[in-house]
């Protein structure tokens, strides 16, 4: 399976491999290291985050969103145009041509894993129809987490 995670030591972004021969995650650039032990991995899929740990990951389709609100971007950009010509026939048309082409690339995009703590992503992994999709609760758990471990970091009363 293939990781790409913000090594915890460097904060740098690191993609890596993790085999049954590496049996371990680690960052190119700073050299940490953490290793993989038993139960961290099942039939191929992690049960919890090679990085840091958590227990908790959920699927998603491998699209940068980013790209993804470009694309819808475009699009209404251009239906846009077509109205204001006066012509909406086109831009009912642009319309549906992106919602078009946004079904055909969710059916074939492949899923991945993210860690809801540190958004560590995993590809490559066989059976991803078994693990849960997003959960907003427990998104907002951690997110929240954040916030109390920046705010004790930085010596602010919780």
């Amino acid at each position: 399976m293939f990781i790409s995670f913000d090594c915890p030591k460097c904060l740098k972004p690191a993609r890596g491999e993790a085999t049954a021969a590496s049996r371990g995650v680690m960052c190119t650039d700073c050299g940490w290291t953490k290793p993989v032990v038993e139960g961290d991995v099942r039939d191929e899929t992690p049960t919890r985050c090679l990085v840091c740990g958590c227990g908790d990951l959920w699927r998603q389709k491998d699209f940068s969103p980013k790209v993804g609100v470009t694309i819808v971007a475009i699009g209404v950009a251009i239906s846009t145009w077509f109205m204001m010509q006066m012509q909406p026939e086109w831009s009912l048309g642009t319309l549906m041509a992106f919602a078009l082409a946004d079904m055909v690339m969710y059916a074939v995009m492949r899923d991945c894993l993210v860690c809801y703590r540190c958004h560590a992503r995993y590809r490559g992994i066989p059976r991803l129809d078994q693990v849960a999709a997003f959960d907003l609760e427990v998104n907002e758990r951690y997110r929240q987490e954040a916030i109390r471990l920046k705010q004790a970091e930085s010596g602010k009363v919780i």
